[in-house]
């Protein structure tokens, strides 16, 4: 069998598809600076009739992150099982049909049901893709993440059933299975590369072991994300988010992050991560005291907070690891960490600021498409030119 890395290197097409990161990386941040300033703009001065709230959400969650998980994961999953990438010209069919869906959503109003059809494909397809490898793979450890990625996939389809509950259960469906993949993910890569960087610098201790802690936050956010699914607004689901919010900060301490402070590649996961417990807590507080949290705070602490962060956090060092940079920020990387948690800072707080809302809302859009749209800048031609020969 050919192996991962002799399949990457006897591939000879363009440099954009030799890696699943690589266009899907580019293209989704780029789209991520775009979404947010198109809403704003018509839901503050009037404009197309397709760029609504939903359009909005629908967008963030499957085009944005979709297009980030998808880029993960066609990178990771060949590394986990030793088979071939899928690269040239699948990966290709995956990015054409990721894109059919961007424009069959800008152009729903026309398409009418062949819109949710043509949106659906991306992401039906991608979890295909996922399950084919892994179980060809037997990778069995992986099987979570196969499932995770089916739910996500199963919630874009709710989301495109005819409006009313069905738009609402897809976005909680879609936003639980995205936390609880930060919270499986995030907990392999977190502490791992925390342990790396201090091991290269004999710093001890390191971070914790796997142990009841995480099984706890793992096991806290699958049944509070189910619980939120069925029933938001229910107590008994307040107060189970808030044991996972409890459970993940407690996590992250457990990984002593704070030292490792002087590198921004390791310390934005940990903010990354972060984020996920403050918005499982937020989210349970607004479930127990909705007069106290507005409801809004919350999902935009998973969203802006801790999709944004983990997001920006992931491909800046994945596309600087695979492209044979150094592991290390520069100017323009930390500059990319301070406007993502900035905007996320901002989001959270707006509903909290009664009249001077939409002034808050627009300045976090403003720094997101900054984080993003600078991402892409700088990270462009790293994504799209090929990997430096060694001197």
């Amino acid at each position: 069998m050919t192996s991962t890395s002799a399949a990457r290197r006897a591939y000879d097409g363009p440099a954009l598809f030799s890696f699943g990161f690589r266009p899907f990386f580019l293209f989704g941040a780029l789209w991520s600076a775009l979404v947010v300033p198109l809403w704003l703009c018509s839901y503050f001065h009037g404009g197309s009739a397709a760029l609504t709230r939903e359009w909005h959400i629908h967008e963030m969650i499957f085009g944005f992150l979709g297009a980030v998980i998808a880029g993960f994961l066609t990178t990771a999953v060949p590394n986990w099982t030793g088979r071939m990438p899928v690269i040239g010209a699948p990966l290709g069919g995956l990015v054409a049909l990721w894109v059919l869906g961007r424009l069959a959503m800008l152009y729903q109003g026309v398409l009418g049901p062949f819109a949710a059809v043509a949106d659906s494909l991306f992401l039906l397809a991608f979890a295909a893709v996922i399950w084919r490898e892994v179980l060809a793979g037997r990778n069995w450890r992986n099987l979570p993440v196969c499932g995770l990625v089916t739910l996500f996939a199963f919630a874009n389809v709710a989301y495109h059933l005819p409006r009313g509950v069905s738009g609402e259960v897809g976005m909680r469906l879609a936003l639980g299975a995205a936390s609880v993949l930060i919270a499986q993910i995030g907990g392999r890569i977190v502490p791992s590369f925390t342990r790396n960087w201090m091991k290269a610098r004999a710093m001890e201790p390191g971070p914790a072991p796997f142990g009841t802690v995480d099984r706890a936050a793992l096991g806290l956010s699958g049944l509070g994300g189910a619980l939120w699914v069925a029933m938001p607004q229910s107590r008994l689901t307040g107060a189970v988010l808030a044991l996972a919010g409890i459970a993940h900060l407690a996590r992250l301490a457990r990984w002593r992050g704070w030292r490792a402070a002087a590198e921004p590649l390791v310390w934005i996961l940990h903010l990354g991560y972060g984020w996920l417990g403050v918005g499982m807590l937020l989210l349970g507080g607004s479930a127990l005291a909705p007069v106290l949290v507005p409801r809004s705070a919350g999902v935009h602490a998973l969203t802006a907070g801790a999709v944004g962060v983990m997001t920006l956090a992931v491909m800046t060092r994945a596309t600087r690891g695979h492209t044979g940079r150094p592991l290390a920020a520069g100017g323009a990387t930390l500059a990319i960490y301070l406007a993502i948690n900035a905007a996320a800072i901002l989001r959270v707080a707006a509903p909290f600021t009664g009249v001077a809302q939409s002034f808050w809302l627009s300045a976090s859009g403003f720094v997101w498409s900054l984080a993003f749209g600078g991402f892409a800048v700088a990270y462009g031609p790293m994504l799209t030119l090929p990997r430096p020969r060694p001197a």
